[in-house]
């Protein structure tokens, strides 16, 4: 098990900013995304393969809270930090952060609901398994 939270570096572009050289807030979420996306890549679930099954499952954000707490700027390298914090039947818990060197700038709590043709539905085994190894 990996009690340490996936990383995942991600440079600030031109394109992610605001007319002020600031990150716009909507893109931070993009940044979160890139974060879950990669954590469950690193634990050996791919998402593409998934959703090809048949009866394949996807992850679909039920509930985000975020807490925006410094600016990230053009040309920051940000780390963004997750981890699953607790994997139920057809549902996960993320915790994730945005950070410039040791300084936080963003925090996010993120629901994650598990569905197969829109419905909920219970999470495999397998890759339950796999989550486990990378949660605290």
């Amino acid at each position: 098990m990996d009690p340490a939270p996936h990383r995942l570096p991600v440079r600030v572009y031109y394109e992610d900013t605001d007319f002020s050289g600031v990150v716009y807030h909507a893109n931070y979420l993009r940044f979160l995304e890139r974060g879950r996306t990669e954590l469950l890549r690193s634990a050996g679930v791919d998402q593409s393969i998934l959703h090809a099954e048949p009866g394949g499952i996807i992850f679909a954000v039920r509930r985000m809270n975020i807490e925006y707490l410094r600016p990230a700027r053009m040309d920051d390298l940000l780390t963004i930090e997750t981890e699953t914090t607790e994997i139920r039947g057809a549902s996960l818990r993320m915790s994730q952060r945005i950070l410039r060197a040791d300084a936080v700038l963003l925090t996010a709590g993120v629901h994650v609901a598990v569905l197969a043709g829109g419905r909920p539905a219970r999470l495999p085994d397998e890759i339950r398994r796999l989550l486990q190894r990378r949660a605290p």
